[in-house]
């Protein structure tokens, strides 16, 4: 199974991530499902099966249409597009219709810095507030730890992610970086020491490419079409919206309903338009370290830099698998790949390749499916893999001597969204052990086991996949700060078991409570209805959990309706956020009402039990609001 890897994909990750705050505030606590293993595909033995399987795909998961190509060294093996790039007027994709690659496009970023560095003009190093003081920016540890270039294009500012408003952002062609940027800075604010941990962040590469046009006194696009797209071959590569019928058109889930086009504010985070033949020379410009027809666009010690992250506690400790100068490792059926993946509304991507085998390949579907995207990359990845051997296990280790000291539980410490830390928090909270030589975590989703490889490195040996070749796991150097791991993209921090075991008890307090007003709702009802005149001081007792309950599910309800539209009827303020502002303040509200009558009413005129019911109740859901108002969600403006 692949990595889940970081990307622009901006709709589906924000939908997983609010739809995963409400999943585990209404449904978790019923009971947590069992995972669906995933599914191998037979790999295909010819490029007409895995056409044909490709084929099926898309017609399973009703997505129109694909661009793919895979690529080998000495040139590409099959480019092509495949289905509708039209559903209403029945245009066929083919190897010249231009997708959209969403985060994909940031590596261009990159290579633009990378250049100019050759050239003397900067250095990876420089701090940001001498190259541009004019853009935004909040680093409380500017002193001693400024924000430099290489912080920008490895996401280890600290910042939060863009927020919504600027995903819903319709920019014009015309806006330049620069506008883009002061339409709304409040996410560049570092909330850890720049330069320690990863945390994705679409406004790090568009800072920089306002470096670029800086430094070169051109237009960020102009200078990526002379100095990178032409000479790489990429001959109808473009950041801005192609003329009617050069592009496919990209479609919500049901794979008939079109989006208009998106005019991303943030246009070097993700805008780029481009055909399999674009993408085909792309590839292959990586598999030749840079090189194209024999000329050097991009030295290769540029290339291997990319592929190596040097920014984060984890990277100076010597684990070489993360995120890069806008490239990343993941591993898959045993092999290891670079690249980066893309998402806009209706639209997924993925670019990768193995240089050590010469072999890469890219593909972009017109539709949301997450479950096509996954299903596609499977099978592609078959097919390549089948043909390969696979790279050789790194031996069993001894543990570190101080392993021990790791054993314990840990939270999360990097989240990407800073207002759902509170729910990363609780659902990725984990505890470490050492067993017979291994090292185990265990969460609420599963258990991991990793073997020592060298030092304080380990490598996943995952359950329903091959061995992982590379260590994923860092145990990290301790510092001031305490004692973190790494593990894959996620920097975790070592917490007391006293405040972990006060996390779970609280809860699943909190979840049984909730769960209990639901079940007796029923009950509550109708015995305020059959005991009105004797017992009226239960109603209240019976209403206001009940309303407090009432208004998550209405949240989730909300989530659900916004479906493919989240970004914009979310994003912007509309009856949509406006309705979710106004639920998380009725939570609060009944939470509060719920125990002001639970402790006020009269003894005499209600009975032991159902006070004792509602006191329980009203706690749990005390419990919850000021725990949400604390991680600043009640009252939540998405549009802001």
């Amino acid at each position: 199974m692949i990595r889940p890897c970081l990307s622009h994909a901006e709709d589906r990750t924000v939908k997983r991530i609010i739809s995963a705050v409400f999943f585990f505030l209404i449904i978790l606590p019923a009971g947590v499902a069992a995972e669906k293993k995933d599914e191998k595909p037979n790999p295909a033995q010819s490029i007409d099966e895995l056409r044909q399987q490709l084929e099926k795909i898309l017609k399973d998961a009703h997505t129109p249409g694909i661009s793919v190509a895979i690529v080998h060294k000495d040139g590409p093996e099959w480019v092509a597009g495949l289905g509708l790039a039209d559903v209403a007027a029945n245009r066929a994709n083919t190897a010249d219709t231009l997708f959209r690659i969403g985060s994909t496009s940031k590596a261009f970023v990159s290579l633009s810095i990378l250049m100019l560095a050759d050239q003397g003009k900067l250095s990876l190093d420089d701090p940001i507030h001498k190259l541009a003081p004019e853009v935004w920016f909040e680093n409380r540890w500017g002193s001693t730890d400024p924000i430099r270039v290489v912080h920008l294009l490895e996401h280890t500012t600290g910042w939060d992610d863009i927020h919504l408003r600027e995903y819903a952002k319709q920019a014009p062609d015309t806006m330049t970086v620069r506008e883009g940027l002061d339409y709304d800075h409040h996410s560049r604010t570092s909330r850890w020491r720049p330069g320690t941990r990863m945390a994705y962040c679409n406004a790090g590469p568009p800072v920089a490419a306002y470096i670029v046009e800086k430094l070169t006194d051109r237009r960020f696009e102009d200078f990526v079409q002379q100095n990178l797209f032409s000479p790489i071959g990429m001959k109808t590569a473009t950041y801005f919206e192609p003329a009617p019928g050069m592009a496919t058109t990209l479609y919500h889930s049901d794979g008939k309903t079109p989006y208009t086009y998106w005019h991303i504010l943030l246009r070097p985070a993700g805008s780029i338009n481009a055909s399999a033949n674009d993408m085909a020379a792309y590839v292959q410009f990586y598999l030749n370290r840079g090189a194209v027809g024999g000329k050097q666009i991009v030295s290769a010690a540029d290339i291997d830099r990319m592929e190596i992250p040097a920014s984060t506690w984890a990277a100076k400790d010597g684990l070489k698998i993360g995120y890069g100068l806008s490239n990343y490792a993941t591993v898959a059926d045993g092999f290891v790949y670079h690249g980066h993946d893309g998402g806009v509304d209706g639209g997924l991507t993925e670019m990768a390749y193995m240089a050590d085998y010469g072999v890469g390949y890219f593909f972009s579907i017109n539709s949301g499916s997450g479950d096509a995207f996954e299903k596609v990359g499977k099978a592609i990845r078959a097919y390549i893999g089948n043909k390969l051997q696979k790279p050789a296990l790194p031996p069993v280790a001894a543990l570190p001597a101080n392993a021990s000291d790791y054993s314990g539980w840990y939270e999360p410490d990097s989240p990407r969204v800073e207002l759902f830390r509170f729910l990363e928090r609780l659902l990725r909270l984990s505890r470490i052990h050492f067993q017979d030589g291994k090292l185990v975590i265990s969460s609420l989703r599963r258990n991991e086991t990793f073997l020592p490889v060298t030092g304080t490195q380990f490598r996943h040996v995952p359950k329903d996949d091959a061995p992982d070749p590379v260590p994923t796991l860092e145990l990290l150097s301790v510092n001031p700060e305490g004692r973190f791991i790494q593990a894959e993209e996620t920097t975790m921090k070592k917490i007391p078991s006293w405040m972990a075991c006060g996390e779970i008890l609280a809860t699943a307090f909190v979840a049984l409570s909730v769960i209990s007003i639901v079940l007796y709702a029923p009950f509550w009802v109708l015995a305020g209805i059959s005991q009105r005149r004797r017992r009226p001081a239960e109603r209240a007792l019976r209403l206001w959990p009940l309303l407090a309950v009432l208004s998550l599910v209405a949240i989730v309800g909300l989530v659900i309706l916004c479906g493919d539209d989240l970004i914009g009827r979310l994003g912007n303020l509309t009856v949509w956020s406006a309705t979710l502002w106004a639920l998380t303040l009725v939570f609060a509200v009944t939470s509060i009402a719920s125990a002001f009558y639970s402790w006020q009413s009269p003894a005499p005129a209600v009975r032991r039990g159902v006070r004792r019911f509602s006191i329980i109740a009203s706690a749990a859901l005390l419990i919850a609001t000021a725990y949400l108002v604390y991680w600043g969600f009640i009252g939540v403006r998405t549009w802001a």
